[in-house]
């Protein structure tokens, strides 16, 4: 007995089938391919960030071309769609104030140029690199490998401080001496070891400010100026330079402490505490 596939198989939707799939991979190869050759042709031109948005604009776009043509060829009433689709926009829109509020803000990010993929940012509590800029949010990669999200809301009203913007930078260290040091030497131990370290620029001038006369110490801002790539190697070599040169030199670091008095101008006397058992 032969099996008459016509009674199972309509020949008509085979064809129909046929020609959806064949739609979806035309469909999907060209809009990847345009997006490719777009951010290929304009990659010098654009910044990463303007760029990533187009090209996601393009992609977005078109798949939402792409599922409707599918629609239409399965013979879905579109009218009907639209209308559903239209009470449930309205919906959705009210919801989603907050969503657009962060495309809006998204948008003025863009426009403002503050920062780009890759760039060192700190907002708020939140210091790492740019790891992308969307539509809603930007992702910042932090040091310790996290990931954070952060609406563009968030971001436009919060006080951004982009670090790596400039090819060089300024590190200050806060240090303190005694009383008793001689200040001129000071800046010189601590002009020889800007002078004298690989990563530090000779222009712009290390700067140096005596800032205070604090309760234990004389307080001094020393900065150096170095290549925004080597912040960590610059902190690190300058720390240790600056106390292997008060060392060297007998210059001392002193830490808070209190002494005691006889009730006028005088030299500090001698505490002996005994212990005594019962």
């Amino acid at each position: 007995m032969g099996l008459d596939l016509e009674k199972y198989i309509n020949p008509a939707t085979i064809e129909k089938f046929i020609r959806i799939i064949f739609i979806l991979i035309i469909g999907i190869s060209s809009i990847q391919t345009i997006a490719f050759m777009l951010k290929r042709s304009l990659r010098k031109q654009l910044s990463r960030q303007r760029m990533m948005l187009i090209t996601r604009t393009i992609i977005y776009t078109g798949y939402t071309g792409l599922v409707l043509i599918v629609i239409k060829e399965l013979n879905y009433d579109l009218t009907a769609l639209f209308g559903a689709a239209g009470v449930v926009g309205i919906v959705i829109g009210v919801a989603s104030q907050t969503s657009i509020g962060n495309i809006i803000s998204g948008l003025f990010l863009v426009g403002e140029k503050s920062f780009e993929i890759g760039d060192v940012v700190r907002i708020g509590d939140k210091t790492g690199t740019v790891y992308s800029i969307d539509l809603l949010s930007i992702k910042i990669k932090t040091f310790d490998n996290l990931l954070i999200r952060i609406p563009n809301q968030s971001v436009i009203s919060s006080e951004l401080t982009n670090v790596t913007r400039f090819p060089i930078r300024r590190l200050d260290f806060q240090i303190g001496v005694a009383y008793k040091e001689d200040l001129r030497k000071v800046k010189m131990l601590l002009e020889n070891v800007a002078r004298n370290n690989p990563l530090c620029l000779e222009e712009p001038e290390p700067y140096i400010l005596f800032q205070n006369f604090g309760d234990s110490s004389i307080n001094i801002t020393f900065g150096v100026w170095f290549e925004k790539a080597n912040y960590s190697a610059v902190k690190n070599s300058v720390f240790v330079e600056i106390k292997e040169a008060f060392d060297r030199e007998g210059i001392e670091i002193p830490f808070p402490h209190v002494s005691i008095y006889a009730g006028e101008a005088s030299k500090p006397f001698d505490v002996n505490i005994r212990e005594t058992s019962n």
